[in-house]
């Protein structure tokens, strides 16, 4: 599945942010999904959901924003907007 993977990579800037930081978890995750992704908001946190548990967003709150310009240069993406950590 193509969500999976971009999940993955999603996951990985995620953990990247937290040990970085030297920080234990992320508690609040902020998406855009671009207006091509073709996924919503409510798939995309499905898919979130699935990908958190034993990581360091386990628990994490989930805020996605769906934007609509299908012509922005990141329509097709999920954009990391920023990681709150603890």
């Amino acid at each position: 599945m193509h969500e999976m993977s971009l999940l993955a990579d999603l996951m990985k800037k995620i953990e990247t942010i937290v040990r970085e930081n030297k920080a234990e978890k992320a508690v609040k995750v902020n998406v855009r999904l671009g207006a091509l992704s073709q996924i919503s908001a409510g798939h995309f946190r499905e898919h979130f959901n699935h990908a958190v548990p034993g990581t360091v967003a386990e628990g994490a709150e989930l805020d996605v924003v769906e934007l609509e310009n299908a012509k922005d240069p990141q329509a097709q993406d999920f954009i990391l907007d920023s990681v709150e950590i603890e």
